[in-house]
């Protein structure tokens, strides 16, 4: 990944000691919007969802998107509560004719490990929103990426015989990722144990996190909260990330990154990756941290 570099800002507020990292909660995830005339609701047992946790309900979420993609009116697609929806790799792809609202109330879960991951489709990537506008994802839901079995495959680090790492291939995918997408917003869900990134927004113009809430185990290799790559003007606000890797990781081609009020621990912090001195383009790395709190952390630096 080349030289890379971890940046802690203790200016304003630093805890070292123990804290409890829920008192500082992310404001309330956003309520689904009220129904108006101008506005179509997509439930997505509409289309076939049985949210049992057992039930591939993959081509029903894809209906709805498919759906509410194509309608002309601004369009809501509703994961409702108290189902858990079973949902394999797959692509949400527009551009759409509206504004989407994807709102997770209930949860989404992952398959449960490699030996569950149906054959031909991506070990990179989980659910993807590609060539989107103006879509949010939001809602008091959870986002389950069941990364557990993915964290002690034996390519793993320390994860072999012996604490040994074994060579051999290593995909696991990231939960969300948002691919050449245009103002997005991501607010109030709940992501937790992804088997690699939580998030990734690769190619993106226009990112807007708040009352983010992620959280995955000290020691779950490669699980960056939220990871930036070729990616300008974004905002990160509000947040609680907990995991085993970067809490925010800003990669090359990425510049106009504003991170503020943000809880971040146990966890490496932020890493600014950075193979030369400036960014394609001529563009230093330019980013601006405020209100920060590291709970938890250890400073590393890679050369």
């Amino acid at each position: 990944m080349g030289l890379s570099f971890v940046l802690f800002f203790f200016s304003l507020y630093v805890h070292t000691s123990t804290v409890n990292p829920f008192s500082l909660a992310p404001s309330p995830a956003p309520e689904p919007p009220k129904s108006q005339s101008s506005t179509r609701v997509f439930d997505v047992r509409t289309f076939g969802a049985v949210g049992d946790g057992m039930t591939d309900d993959t081509q029903a979420f894809k209906m709805a998107w498919d759906s509410a993609c194509q309608t002309d009116e601004p369009s809501i697609i509703l994961v409702p509560k108290h189902y858990s929806f079973l949902l394999q790799s797959t692509i949400f792809t527009g551009s759409c004719g509206n504004r989407v609202v994807f709102q997770i109330e209930g949860t989404i879960m992952a398959p449960d490990g490699p030996s569950l991951w149906p054959k031909g489709l991506s070990r990179r990537q989980w659910l993807v929103f590609y060539r989107v506008n103006g879509m949010s994802l939001q809602g008091g839901g959870v986002i389950d990426g069941r990364g557990e079995k993915w964290w002690d495959l034996p390519c793993k680090p320390h994860k072999g015989p012996n604490g040994t790492t074994l060579a051999g291939p290593c995909d696991s995918p990231v939960s969300i990722r948002f691919f050449m997408s245009t103002n997005v917003s991501v607010r109030g869900v709940k992501v937790k144990n992804s088997p690699q990134f939580h998030f990734r927004f690769d190619g993106c113009n226009g990112v807007h996190v708040d009352s983010l809430n992620i959280k995955a185990p000290s020691l779950s290799p490669n699980t960056d909260g939220i990871h930036i790559e070729n990616t300008n003007d974004v905002t990160i606000y509000n947040s609680f990330i907990s995991n085993g890797d970067d809490c925010v990781s800003i990669g090359a081609g990425s510049y106009n990154v504003d991170i503020k009020n943000i809880t971040c621990g146990p966890s490496h912090g932020i890493s600014c990756i950075r193979p030369k001195e400036t960014w394609p383009g001529n563009r230093k790395c330019k980013w601006m941290i405020r209100h920060f709190i590291f709970t938890k952390f250890y400073l590393s630096k890679w050369g």
